[in-house]
């Protein structure tokens, strides 16, 4: 059986139809580790262990928003800390379900200057689970943090000196409309 050029290219095209929607489910997971890997528009690392405090000292403001849609207040406990570059270090924010009914909500987190998120590494953080808080209820909730001393020595981020990590919590989708 022979194919001909009409059918080579409707061949051509399905495959390269094909490989663009392979492209294009990968690239959100890709993204995320391209920006992990980078700190790419403020995203910060992951850790388990902090390196160890140098002699150099970095302010953090600490920031919280609430999308409209979910009826929570959320703050940081304390506006800024100024800290040592290496030593590991915690913060608290606490979030209020205001509402008449059980609320599950998802933190999204950045880092100001963007190229400062290569160097703030987490260990623990509320971010990196799912929040569920009952009406009225009010939660606690500790991030674990460290910033990489490296950052004294990149031409980019050396002259840091306040570094802003940033927090916006949305209702996780469950089916039911906040209200």
């Amino acid at each position: 059986m022979r194919i001909t050029g009409k059918a080579k290219t409707v061949l051509f095209l399905m495959a390269c139809l094909g490989v663009m929607t392979g492209l294009s489910a990968a690239s959100v997971p890709l993204y995320r580790l391209f920006c992990q890997a980078t700190g790419l528009n403020g995203t910060t690392q992951r850790g388990t262990q902090a390196p160890g405090a140098i002699n150099d000292r970095v302010r953090i403001d600490f920031d919280a928003n609430v999308s409209p849609k979910l009826p929570w207040k959320f703050a940081p406990e304390l506006k800024s800390d100024t800290i040592d570059v290496g030593a590991r270090d915690m913060a608290f924010f606490t979030a209020t379900n205001l509402s008449d009914h059980p609320i599950t909500g998802s933190a999204t987190y950045n880092v100001t200057p963007a190229q400062a998120g290569k160097y703030f590494t987490k260990i623990q953080c509320f971010c990196f689970t799912q929040q569920t808080l009952k009406p009225g209820e009010t939660a606690r909730m500790p991030v674990i943090f460290f910033v990489d001393p490296k950052i004294a020595t990149d031409p980019d981020t050396r002259d840091v000196q306040t570094i802003t990590l940033s927090y916006t919590f949305y209702p996780v989708d469950s089916g039911k409309a906040a209200s």
